[in-house]
């Protein structure tokens, strides 16, 4: 391997930030054990300051659970995720106040409208009546459903239902976002609704995680990707630095892109 960045180890490729901005997110060896079965089998990556990094799999890669175990709601058997400077494991409350996150299935109240849902939500991060009305008023704006905040949200497209559930994430304002999936069972005009809210918070200076199946969703949005399959992380770069590797196992002319890397390096393809 001719890439630092694509430096293998016993426990995956480790990405580290080469532009001088300060790492956020750490990952350090995560391993998660369901009886037998090792669903994540030391997973360690660093995600710098304001980027988006790609964790790009099939379903069943161990992506969702490395995310919650990430964001405190599983616990890991060993590892340890490190968010500005405060660790998971240790203060898994102080954690889940500083960070948003977008979950793969909608969580949100269908006969409530989208105010309503946000100014809940707002509460329970311990915000004033005010500051709920407010926020979930700029967010609207943000996402681009002000118009149609009074109107419940059953009657909301899923597309509409998932930039909510973004808006969710964000009520209180945190630094760091996990997007599980945000697209699924979406049309390709929604995708790009929610393509197009997902890189204004990247320009609010944001770090973002964002997990997908979809090649062409990390090539469009990531700064940096991670494949990952079978619990572990098997190739890790930039899109440049990917491909690159792709080009220099390649044996038989193929159509370029990620797809083409993950079946060389799985067999398999990514919506397996």
């Amino acid at each position: 391997m001719h890439d630092s960045t694509l430096n293998f180890s016993k426990t995956g490729p480790i990405h580290q930030p080469k532009d001088g901005r300060p790492v956020d997110i750490q990952v350090n060896n995560l391993i998660k054990t369901f009886g037998n079965n090792e669903a994540v089998k030391g997973v360690s990556f660093t995600i710098g300051k304001g980027e988006i990094f790609g964790l790009l799999g099939p379903n069943g890669a161990g992506k969702s659970t490395t995310i919650n175990m990430m964001c405190g709601y599983l616990e890991p058997t060993s590892g340890d995720t490190i968010i500005d400077g405060v660790s998971v494991t240790k203060e898994p409350m102080k954690v889940k106040r500083m960070i948003g996150v977008v979950p793969q299935e909608i969580a949100l109240y269908k006969d409530l409208n989208s105010m309503e849902n946000l100014e809940f939500f707002g509460e329970l991060y311990g915000l004033s009546a005010k500051e709920c009305k407010d926020r979930a008023e700029d967010i609207l704006q943000f996402v681009g459903l002000y118009e149609r905040r009074k109107e419940p949200i059953k009657n909301f497209s899923g597309g509409m239902q998932r930039r909510i559930n973004m808006a969710i994430a964000m009520i209180h304002q945190p630094n760091f976002l996990l997007m599980d999936e945000p697209t699924v069972g979406v049309d390709p005009q929604s995708r790009e609704n929610i393509f197009d809210t997902i890189e204004k918070i990247r320009d609010q200076g944001k770090t973002i995680l964002y997990t997908t199946h979809y090649m062409e969703e990390a090539e469009r949005l990531c700064n940096h990707i991670a494949i990952m399959d079978e619990g572990r992380i098997i190739a890790m770069g930039t899109l440049e630095q990917l491909l690159a590797m792709r080009d220099q196992t390649r044996e038989v002319q193929r159509p370029h892109g990620l797809q083409e890397l993950f079946i060389q390096l799985t067999g398999k393809t990514l919506r397996d």
